[in-house]
């Protein structure tokens, strides 16, 4: 390449590592003999060289079915991959079904070199992961509610209970006393932050939940616990599920039951995905921008991996996106 261009090795290496000075028609000269010879840098030998990967792990503790019925994590892997691509960089995604297995996968990650570091989905009460990349020397970030004490950085949006508070006024204000909650599996801190800030909410009301029911966010969960609500004697008048996909399973199994959406129940979802905006009725639900926190999360792992990537912190917090599944409560 060198003797194409009739240039030193170093001036080679300065063209495509964009590193030193190098007036701007040598590196065309360059980069027009690499065109000519069909050459192109070799990703491998530049990760052999550097020790580095160029390759982040994602790794999401979910049965298949499950996320593949839940637009979430395709938001959050397009907010992540918007970052990445750009920079060279590729995304390494994993699933795993419980605890033990995601932390026999991260031991195995590092001890292969396979990637410079990790993005923790679904933060936990009492979560040993933070500890475990550390101890790994696997740079990480958390997503979840910040948290200073998390031991690695944690990445989401302020005032995470702000969503549900507006829910709960909403709902409250439409004449719904009423409300039950379907929420995700007990062990997450979204789940308990949410559920802590809709009972408090609701008390404040002068109310207590018509229901609490905990699932695996699997579609067959949200039928099955949106039938069980809809055929007590004393059924609610608004249900709030933990994402969208569940409160679109809500809304169909209502419909099925001969039950109108908003006019015998309201609907509300959570995350804000684009399928919301094209049901009939179309679904008032929780922004909790999850490709922003997606981008956010990459830019700050980048970071912690030493690329010079310029800060871009999250502004805002969850809120409410009114639309047509919710209504006034009928009377009884």
């Amino acid at each position: 390449m060198a003797a194409a261009a009739g240039v030193s090795t170093a001036a080679v290496s300065q063209a495509f590592n964009d590193k030193g000075r190098l007036a701007e028609t040598t590196r065309r000269r360059i980069l027009a003999a690499a065109e000519d010879l069909g050459w192109s840098p070799s990703a491998s030998a530049s990760a052999l060289r550097s020790a580095r990967t160029r390759t982040l792990a994602l790794v999401v503790r979910r049965p298949t079915d499950v996320l593949g019925a839940d637009p979430h994590f395709s938001e959050l892997i397009t907010g992540i991959e918007g970052e990445l691509a750009p920079r060279g960089y590729g995304l390494l995604l994993h699933l795993v079904a419980d605890v033990d297995e995601e932390s026999a996968l991260y031991e195995r990650l590092a001890a292969e070199k396979r990637v410079d570091g990790a993005v923790l989905t679904d933060a936990r009460a009492d979560d040993p992961r933070p500890a475990l990349t550390a101890r790994l020397g696997l740079p990480a970030v958390l997503l979840g509610a910040p948290d200073p004490d998390a031991g690695v950085p944690v990445v989401g949006l302020g005032d995470q209970g702000a969503g549900i508070r507006e829910v709960v006024g909403h709902l409250r204000a439409a004449g719904h006393t009423r409300i039950a909650y379907v929420a995700g599996p007990a062990e997450l801190q979204h789940t308990r932050l949410r559920l802590a800030v809709f009972e408090e909410s609701l008390g404040a009301a002068g109310l207590a939940p018509a229901a609490v029911r905990h699932t695996d966010f699997s579609e067959a969960a949200a039928v099955a616990v949106t039938r069980e609500l809809l055929g007590a004697a004393d059924r609610p008048t608004a249900i709030v599920y933990a994402n969208d996909s569940m409160a679109v399973c809500g809304i169909g199994t209502a419909q099925r039951a001969g039950l109108s959406v908003p006019g015998d129940l309201s609907v509300v979802g959570y995350d804000n995905l684009p399928l919301g905006r094209w049901l009939h009725p179309r679904l008032t639900t929780v922004d909790q921008q999850v490709q922003q926190v997606g981008a956010a999360a990459a830019r700050t792992l980048l970071a912690r991996c030493g690329e010079d990537v310029p800060a871009a912190p999250l502004d805002g917090r969850p809120r409410l996106v009114v639309r047509e599944s919710t209504g006034p409560a009928r009377p009884d």
